[in-house]
């Protein structure tokens, strides 16, 4: 008996138990024509949690997408659903996934996964390429809810939220709060893309490396022993050098105030614009990530679909931490869409147990280990909810020097339950290697609580849609 059925069969067993010891509602009567299809409640549902920034229960969203002429309450499909699978000896499918019922079908009275999850123990039954069991189709994706923030856009507001003491770095030996922004432009005014350019000390020490993205624009970044004295651009096999202005007060300041000088320059050779792209998703996959992992799961291939494969390579560097199954792991990168959606269906959340990870470890086999391509733009999911451990700040800080002088763009995705010292890591981290912020809002009722992050106004979106802009904005072809 197919999934679908046996589901069916199970919440009929579980309505009649319904009527028979009485019910919230005894005098709803519920048909098939009564309950919208899973997918478009989804949709419906999420797309409401935007515009109005709230998101209803899955039960709410089905009872409003309902016909008016029902007075009923939508079916309590998300009670007692261990005791459903245990009624109907339903082993295919774990509680996470019997979480994610949303509705009854349309078409046939089913019940329909958003989610399925595979059962650890019914690897006969389910199909590791695409989570089908017994050959139902591949579900509609959930659709969390994000926000995004650059603190390269808001610096003043940065700056003022450290120079009050409100925020404070460094956060596990990164500290973004001393910054030299360089603008970079070929000899007729336009952005100079993908050059390298390095922050010098007054002896001609490097300090910090990075490449202009396609707007000419890097950011290089003084530490509290070195003070940065002028910039080289290199790019084409022309170079020249600036000075960089003083600082007001000609010294650094201390390390609880932010400063920001500025350099612009011209170099008078031909732009090279980078046809390919590589997307890294760097993922905790301990316990708490359930939910994230299903998203992406669910969720890849309609993202890769809406960049588009052409020139774009992905890949995907799982970890953990310390004693699990694995603290690192990772196949490098493919355009083969499917292969990669097959590597993230094989993983499971579990492992973990106490809040830090295995956070540096994934950044230097990323950062450092990892054979990027000289000739794409570099972008680095982050998808996390826990910091790194605090011994670990000097291997951290290597690995975020070695992604700035690569051009990996680090974008930061913070999940459900990460605390304060999470986001400040993942905001440090985004501003070292001109990056972006990203973290899950509550809007979309799935997981557990979101921390509001310390920022300016934002919007709420999906998050396939923030990734996918984020990927097209830094993509140069």
């Amino acid at each position: 008996m197919k999934h679908r059925t046996i589901l069916a069969a199970v919440f009929a067993l579980v309505m009649l138990t319904s009527t028979a010891c009485g019910s919230k509602n005894e005098s709803a009567v519920m048909t098939n024509a009564d309950i919208p299809a899973a997918p478009a409640v989804q949709e419906e549902a999420a797309d409401d949690a935007i515009s109005e920034k709230k998101m209803a229960s899955p039960a709410e969203a089905a009872g409003a997408a309902a016909d008016d002429g029902g007075d009923y309450e939508a079916p309590a499909i998300y009670a007692d659903r261990e005791a459903m699978a245990d009624a109907a000896g339903v082993d295919v499918l774990n509680s996470a996934a019997l979480k994610s019922f949303s509705a009854m079908d349309a078409a046939d009275g089913s019940l329909t996964a958003a989610e399925p999850v595979p059962d650890k123990g019914a690897a006969d039954v389910i199909d590791e390429d695409d989570y089908s069991v017994d050959g139902a189709v591949t579900p509609e994706p959930r659709q969390l809810t994000a926000g995004e923030w650059r603190d390269h856009d808001n610096w003043g507001f940065f700056s003022n939220l450290v120079n009050a003491g409100t925020i404070e770095f460094p956060s596990f030996g990164i500290d973004p709060c001393h910054r030299v922004s360089v603008e970079l432009k070929d000899g007729a005014g336009a952005p100079l893309a993908n050059a390298d350019v390095v922050l010098l000390d007054k002896d001609g020490g490097e300090i910090w490396k990075s490449v202009t993205d396609k707007n000419g624009i890097a950011y290089l970044f003084e530490t509290a022993k070195q003070h940065g004295v002028s910039v080289k651009a290199v790019s084409g096999g022309a170079e020249v050098t600036a000075d960089v202005p003083a600082s007001a007060d000609g010294t650094q300041g201390d390390t609880n105030t932010c400063t920001d000088r500025s350099v612009s320059m011209t170099l008078d050779t031909a732009a090279v614009v980078l046809d390919k792209t590589q997307v890294m998703f760097i993922v905790d996959t301990t316990g708490s990530m359930g939910d994230e992992m299903l998203y992406l799961q669910s969720d890849f291939a309609s993202i890769a679909e809406e960049v588009g494969d052409a020139g774009t390579m992905y890949s995907a560097l799982f970890y953990k931490d310390v004693g699990d199954t694995y603290v690192t792991r990772s196949e490098g990168f493919t355009s083969d869409v499917n292969a990669l959606k097959k590597q993230l269906n094989k993983e499971v959340a579990d492992g973990g147990g106490d809040e830090p990870e295995a956070v540096a470890e994934a950044f230097t086999e990323a950062f450092v280990n990892e054979n990027w391509d000289d000739g794409a733009v570099k972008i680095a999911f982050l998808i996390y909810d826990a910091p790194p451990h605090d011994e670990k700040s000097e291997e951290l800080l290597t690995a975020i020097e070695s992604a700035s002088e690569k051009g990996i763009r680090l974008v930061p995705v913070v999940s459900s339950n990460g605390s304060r010292e999470t986001e400040l890591f993942g905001r440090a981290c985004a501003i070292c290697t001109n990056g972006s912020y990203v973290f899950l809002t509550d809007d979309s009722g799935i997981g557990g609580s979101h921390l509001e992050p310390i920022i300016g106004d934002y919007e709420v979106e999906k998050l396939h849609d923030i990734i996918v802009r984020i990927i097209q904005d830094y993509k140069q072809a």
